[in-house]
């Protein structure tokens, strides 16, 4: 499988250029969609492999443009419609909501 998430060895992406002591976490819905990915992995619906695959199915312009716990979020979500857990509808509601009082 060849997509934007296999980027080893490409030529003219630029250099890379790590922040120094950069923290594990940027902003504060980052350390819950670390969790809840994680978590919801107990539900034993789908299992490591399954999840990274679900987070390189990301269509490659959003996969490039997205932060490393997009990808996560993003792949979570999806998992969790297609195990039907969630609908998109839920999930974009509550996205709603969520945003709403960060605010």
């Amino acid at each position: 499988m060849k997509g934007a998430h296999d980027l080893g060895g490409k030529t003219g992406l630029g250099p890379i250029a790590p922040e120094k002591d950069e923290p594990v976490f940027h902003r504060e819905w980052e350390k819950r969609a670390f969790a809840i990915t994680v978590a919801c992995g107990f539900l034993g619906e789908w299992n490591l492999d399954m999840a990274r695959y679900a987070r390189e199915r990301m269509p490659d312009p959003e996969y490039l443009a997205s932060t490393y716990y997009e990808k996560w979020a993003h792949g979570l979500s999806l998992l969790l419609v297609e195990k039907g857990l969630l609908t998109e509808e839920e999930i974009r509601e509550r996205m709603s909501e969520l945003s709403k009082s960060d605010s």
